[in-house]
């Protein structure tokens, strides 16, 4: 058949049958549909692609290091280039369908990494990981951004923490940067954000704060801030004082905040969002600010005044009264005449109530103070340091001191006090002992020893010592036969005595029998009273001359 097809010039026709399904193409088709299913989902989630510059690229390798959220990834970082002025690092990251909307003018990126900041260390859980780009979405309302700047340092709060931020006015921020703690009752309750200098360098330092809710409604606008940063050591009239806040503000520096007295009462005085407070050097110089009430006085010492500074303490009997504000040496050319001026500021409210304090009040008690003999004085605190303060004693003979005013200042009297003033009391007694006749009465002296060996030995002296002998020598024979002549009458005394008594006796016997109230009767009574008498007083004679013989001569 075939061949004659052939002969014949026509094709032979083909045996076609039916194809079979072969299971073997259910898997390219299942790859196919896997792929598909995977790049749609890419393209799904596949987000916005970002550029984030940095200064340093340490840490960061295209493909792995992630951008993370509360330790959720939000894109990978795609590329990491030189920027043209090859100054930075730009970071090109692929983020996330869901960081889409977060994407934002106000976003904040940062790398986390190891970390030292004083007595913090932050980022330890990269040592095994790896380092991350982290994220902070900002506050809402911004707009719509892909490049951004990133952080060279971590934030001090994120915008989803609660709280509020403030200003510290100080004249230098000391051990103070970013991170420092801030402190109530030792409690750390915020952080320092940073610090802004003055334009051109001049003014106060502008430090801002963070204080976490819900320690930011403890702040009023009469609150006070001070240092905390370090170790302060100071000799004071308490000794030796060391104060430290803690292991963290040694090495990372901080602030610490108090309550005011009635500062809860008021809730009108809390403190807003943005507030400025001032920053004192220590809890002494803001407790001190506290004393809204002042009384400006003055004072003019003629003596050293060697350790005394501005904020040295103006006390009384040892009691706190006040501070010193200014210190300024003042010299008269016409004359030549130098001393120094001290203004203070006298606190009231240390020592009076609230309804005592009164401005005319309080000068008309210095006044009558000053009448009792006030006196103010650079008295030393300690020998140690040399700190000095001013004293206001009160003195014996204070001679006739009066105050006046120098515009609304109230000047007091001074003396000098502490060390100057024992050396000026010394110079005093020594110009009165130089101003003494030493040389005439040294030779007054003199002639009165040169004299003195004549005089003894002159023949007025010797003859009165021989007469002193004679006279004592006649005395003592005197006594002598004195005793001798009234030994007899010594020993008949006490006979008489007796006898004198048996004799009482008989006359209260014949007065018994003379009874009644008769003449005889009486007049032979008083004879027996005046009897008893006369036997007492002898009795007393006899015991005395018993004792003290020698008084019949001498008189007692």
């Amino acid at each position: 058949m075939g061949n004659e097809d052939q002969g014949n010039g026509r094709l032979p026709e083909a045996n076609v049958s039916k194809a079979r399904f072969s299971i073997i193409w259910l898997i390219p088709i299942i790859s196919v549909l896997i792929a598909g299913f995977l790049l749609w989902r890419s393209l799904y989630n596949r987000g916005p692609e970002i550029l984030i510059t940095f200064d340093t690229a340490d840490g960061l390798i295209s493909g792995q290091t992630q951008v993370k959220n509360k330790a959720v990834t939000l894109g990978t970082v795609s590329s990491i280039t030189l920027s043209r002025d090859m100054h930075h690092v730009d970071v090109r990251v692929q983020m996330n369908a869901s960081a889409a909307g977060l994407l934002t003018d106000k976003s904040r990126f940062w790398v986390v990494r190891p970390r030292i900041n004083g007595a913090s260390v932050t980022g330890l859980e990269t040592l095994m990981s790896g380092a991350y780009i982290a994220f902070d979405p900002g506050a809402s309302g911004g707009q719509r951004a892909t490049d951004f700047t990133g952080l060279e340092s971590p934030p001090g709060i994120q915008s989803d923490q609660p709280g509020r931020t403030y200003t510290l006015v100080a004249p230098a921020i000391g051990s103070i940067g970013p991170g420092a703690s801030v402190f109530f009752r030792d409690v750390d309750v915020g952080e320092v954000l940073g610090y802004t200098l003055p334009p051109g360098g001049v003014g106060p330092v502008m430090i801002q704060f963070f204080v976490k809710e819900p320690y930011d409604h403890y702040l009023h606008t009469n609150t006070r801030f001070w240092n905390v940063s370090g170790v302060k050591v100071g000799f004071g009239a308490g000794g030796l004082k060391v104060q430290m806040q803690s292991i963290q503000a040694l090495f990372s520096g901080g602030v610490a905040f108090s309550l005011n007295r009635n500062s809860m009462e008021d809730e009108a005085t809390e403190a807003p969002a943005n507030t400025i407070f001032q920053l004192y050097d220590d809890q002494e110089s803001a407790d001190n600010a506290g004393y809204h009430e002042r009384v400006p006085v003055a004072t003019y010492l003629s003596s050293s005044v060697a350790g005394l500074a501005v904020g040295s303490s103006v006390s009384m009997f040892g009691i706190q009264v006040g501070s010193v504000t200014d210190i300024k040496l003042q010299i008269d050319q016409a004359t030549g005449h130098a001393r120094v001026r001290v203004g203070m500021d006298i606190q009231p409210e240390r020592i009076l109530s609230e309804d005592q304090i009164h401005s005319e009040t309080i000068v008309s008690t210095l006044r009558a103070l000053v009448a009792n003999g006030m006196r103010a004085s650079a008295a030393s605190v300690s020998m140690l340091t040399g700190e000095a303060n001013i004293s206001l004693d009160f003195v014996k003979a204070g001679g006739d001191a009066k105050t006046y005013m120098e515009g609304n200042t109230l000047v007091l009297p001074s003396q000098a006090g502490g060390f100057s003033g024992i050396m000026q009391s010394m110079s005093t007694v020594a110009d009165k002992l130089a101003a003494m006749p030493l040389d005439k009465i040294g030779d007054n002296a003199n002639n009165l020893l040169a004299h003195a060996d004549q005089r003894i030995n002159s023949p007025e002296v010797r003859q009165a010592l021989v007469s002193l002998r004679d006279s004592l020598k006649s005395l003592h024979e005197l006594s002598d036969n004195a005793n001798k002549g009234l030994q007899p009458l010594m020993k008949r005394l006490p006979e008489m005595s007796d006898q004198l008594d048996r004799t009482l006796k008989n006359a209260n016997k014949l007065l018994g029998s003379y009874g009644g109230d008769t003449d005889f009767h009486r007049s032979l009574q008083a004879m027996v009273v005046q009897l008893g008498e006369t036997a007492r007083s002898l009795r007393f004679m006899t015991s005395f001359l018993t004792n003290h013989p020698s008084s019949i001569v001498t008189g007692r």
